[in-house]
């Protein structure tokens, strides 16, 4: 799916479920911004499986975005990178409706030694988990602040 030396942006979530899918409004809006951008594939992860774990080892750069319990105002973000994210992950074991967590993926990546080097996850604190096509105000409010986290991280990564 994405190529060595490039950069995979996966947003994860149910968009189907407000503001769990805004790692996928993220990501989409994203798409749309950086479409001149040929180094960076982007990948609807919907609600994880084990399928994502090739796509997540052969890429060297790997930015994530999925709502997460940040203990925080709806719509707050927050940037996770390196082992920060790795961090996140392995304290942050919420319960989820995903088929596989995103600990699981990063850690069959681990043991087949493929991690991305350069590696992160920009969580985005949900107002609501409920049925609808489209975040909450909080969130949506906030996703312009995620996107130009994600491209502070992309220009850092250069």
């Amino acid at each position: 799916m994405s190529r060595p030396g490039s950069t995979l942006i996966l947003g994860i979530g149910n968009s189907l479920l407000q503001d769990e899918g805004a790692g996928i409004h993220a990501m989409n809006f994203l798409r749309e911004a950086l479409a001149d951008r040929d180094d960076i594939t982007f990948l609807d992860g919907g609600t994880l499986s084990f399928s994502l774990a090739s796509a997540i080892e052969d890429t060297s750069r790997l930015i994530v975005i999925d709502a997460a319990n940040l203990n925080a105002a709806p719509g707050h973000s927050q940037v996770f990178e390196g082992e920060a994210m790795d961090e996140f992950l392995g304290s942050n074991r919420k319960r989820s409706v995903h088929e596989v967590s995103l600990l699981d993926l990063m850690a069959i990546a681990h043991l087949a030694d493929h991690l991305p080097p350069r590696r992160a996850l920009i969580g985005i604190q949900p107002d609501r988990i409920d049925w609808g096509e489209h975040p909450s105000p909080a969130v949506a409010a906030a996703l312009p602040q995620v996107c130009s986290q994600a491209m502070k991280i992309l220009e850092g990564w250069r």
